[in-house]
């Protein structure tokens, strides 16, 4: 495989086709983003083996982003069963992607151990009460702790090994270990390139941060508009394209796991503010009632409405793995 060798300021190119492209479908970008960031707080509530699984999907997501962003170009609505592409490639570009996604979850915990090491006997930061302002000082002891600097030493060439990995595995058939190797070397080869390029995006990140931070200083009739735009141009984006969305809710609404999930939502907005309130407990058992009833009621209602949620999302991604996109 021959590696492909940019000028450094292709790094801009790439900042302008990536904002070009997000900008024709903002809405569709961001809200696939925040679905993937929804599954990984949901796997992050079994524990290790919750967040281990999380890890080992980002390049599974990276892959689904990938394929988004390749619709966009092309003028076309990506829809949500985008994100489960690198498990509708067949038996064996799924066992690939596991498999890579095995790797990188072995690759990011062992830079953890390796920051672990390195951050000696560091106290843990003091937690911040509720309606504290964060100061600069804090900020500067939480940048400043010693493993954070090796960490981010130690995670560079990981992230340079997975940056084009799950597209060469999935769209190229290339073997897991191989891709790293190959990506690693491409990276390397575009070390002043992808420099450029991230030097862009943090300049876009570090621009739109000031800008949503100002917009806390606004009145609250300009944050009621900006809103009003937001929900106007969501709602544009969902009629130029109602025949897909009505579809795509079609599936989800016939699903079993559309059930689980509304069960757990019920769960949590109705049994759990009932079952959990201390006046529901006490005009059965009067006001002596142990007063860890409510609180344990509430934990055990939360914990079967994160399982609930866990397995329809669980379901509605296997259906939605095995269905065909119409041509």
């Amino acid at each position: 495989m021959r590696v492909q060798i940019n000028k450094a300021g292709t790094g801009w190119q790439w900042v302008k086709l990536g904002m070009r492209t997000f900008l024709r479908q903002p809405l569709a970008m961001s809200g696939l983003f925040f679905m993937f960031m929804a599954l990984v707080s949901v796997l992050s509530i079994v524990g290790v083996l919750g967040t281990a699984v999380a890890v080992a999907l980002v390049p599974a997501a990276t892959l689904g982003l990938m394929a988004a962003t390749r619709e966009a170009e092309q003028g076309r609505f990506p829809m949500p069963s985008l994100l489960l592409t690198a498990f509708r490639g067949g038996s064996a570009r799924t066992r690939n992607m596991l498999v890579l996604g095995a790797l990188y979850a072995a690759g990011l915990f062992l830079v953890m151990g390796i920051a672990a090491l390195f951050a000696g006997d560091v106290p843990p930061a003091a937690p911040i009460a509720d309606g504290t302002e964060v100061t600069p000082e804090a900020m500067s002891a939480a940048v400043g702790r010693p493993g954070l600097g090796v960490a981010l030493l130690a995670y560079l060439p990981v992230l340079m090994a997975f940056w084009h990995a799950p597209a060469l595995v999935f769209w190229h058939g290339v073997s897991p270990v191989k891709s790293l190797f190959f990506s690693l070397v491409a990276c390397w080869n575009n070390k002043g390139a992808l420099l450029l390029f991230t030097l862009g995006w943090a300049g876009v990140f570090i621009i739109t941060g000031l800008l949503l931070g100002g917009t806390y200083a606004l009145p609250a009739v300009v944050a009621a508009c900006a809103m009003g735009v937001f929900l106007l141009i969501a709602l544009i984006t969902i009629l130029r394209h109602r025949r897909s969305m009505v579809q795509f809710l079609a599936v989800l609404g016939n699903h079993a796991g559309a059930g689980f999930i509304a069960a757990a939502l019920l769960i949590i907005y109705v049994f759990n503010r009932v079952i959990g309130s201390p006046k529901f407990w006490e005009a059965p058992l009067g006001q002596d009632f142990p007063s860890a009833i409510p609180r344990t009621c509430k934990s055990y209602l939360e914990l079967l409405a994160c399982y609930l949620i866990f397995i329809g999302a669980l379901g509605l991604s296997i259906t939605l793995a095995r269905r065909r996109e119409p041509s």
